[in-house]
């Protein structure tokens, strides 16, 4: 069974390199101006992953009334998923959500 830890932030974004606030309303798991993520947990917000690449966003899915992010971990390999924050690039959650 999976535990959430909340970690809710500041951050500099290691792909862009802006800070980036936390959020208001839940926990911030990714720039919400470039949308890349960090390979930092085996569960929510346990920071035990060792891996530490950048998550790349490679594309977006309906989930429930919302969105997530699909991401593709740039060191590993391994794909993840973040929920979409109301605050998130919308110009980018667009680009994504095109099949090309």
């Amino acid at each position: 069974m999976k535990r959430f830890n909340m970690i809710n932030e500041n951050f500099i974004c290691d792909n862009c390199k802006r800070k980036v606030t936390k959020s208001l309303y839940t926990a911030r798991d990714h720039c919400p101006y470039c949308l890349y993520s960090k390979h930092l947990d085996i569960n929510p917000g346990d920071r035990l992953n060792e891996c530490k690449g950048l998550l790349k966003p490679i594309g977006i899915e309906k989930f429930k009334d919302t969105y997530k992010i699909i991401y593709k971990c740039e060191k590993c390999k391994e794909l993840h998923k973040n929920i979409v924050h109301n605050d998130d690039n919308n110009d980018l959650i667009i680009e994504l959500s095109i099949v090309k």
